[in-house]
């Protein structure tokens, strides 16, 4: 299984740092030449590889982590996406619902990537703290799923285990993704929930 995070910002290096305390190989990419930010990349450590969008994008698991207005840009890189899972880590805060046709700002990305399988996740903590080991005090820190491909949500649930935080699954993107939706002037409920998980 091959890894991508497209958007090196700080979300996008709150990730890569995630991978990188796993020991779990991943490309890294934006619209920039590689080379812009291949310092940053490799501050966090050796499994971080920068790559070109084109490259990055081969990836069997995409994590999206550009602005919400950039997704479309991104899902251009390829004519389809069949076969691949995207985590939209996107927030659509400032973003009228009107142009999101009524629907959670997960669907409208998901009719973006033709053929792919998304999932809404590791969107809802802020970058300072999705940066932080996520085990804490015997616990482990909880990231929400939502997707309506139940395949897909198994996949980076069990990915998010690896990398060491607690997947707590909401359903599909019409129920589950809500609360974790930022769109218009409003917030989800469980945006900028910061839960810990004890076993």
């Amino acid at each position: 299984m091959s890894y991508a995070i497209i958007g090196f910002g700080k979300i996008g290096q709150a990730l890569a740092k995630a991978f990188a305390r796993s020991g779990i190989e991943v490309s890294v990419a934006t619209t920039r030449d590689p080379e812009s930010f291949a310092s940053a990349a490799a501050a966090i450590g050796p499994t971080i590889i920068p790559k070109k969008l084109a490259e990055a994008v081969k990836a069997d698991i995409v994590f999206l982590a550009v602005r919400f207005e950039s997704h479309q840009d991104v899902a251009k890189a390829l004519s389809t996406w069949q076969g691949k899972t995207i985590v939209d880590v996107t927030n659509a805060y400032g973003v009228p619902p009107e142009e999101l046709g009524g629907q959670p700002s997960s669907r409208a990305v998901a009719q973006a990537f033709t053929g792919g399988r998304l999932v809404k996740g590791f969107n809802h903590l802020p970058a300072a703290v999705l940066d932080r080991d996520p085990a804490v005090n015997g616990g482990r820190r909880v990231v929400f799923l939502a997707s309506d491909d139940d395949r897909a949500a198994a996949e980076i649930a069990a990915l998010a285990e690896n990398l060491g935080f607690s997947p707590i699954k909401l359903g599909g993107l019409l129920e589950g993704g809500l609360l974790v939706q930022a769109r218009g002037n409003s917030w989800g409920q469980l945006i900028f929930k910061d839960l810990v998980k004890f076993d």
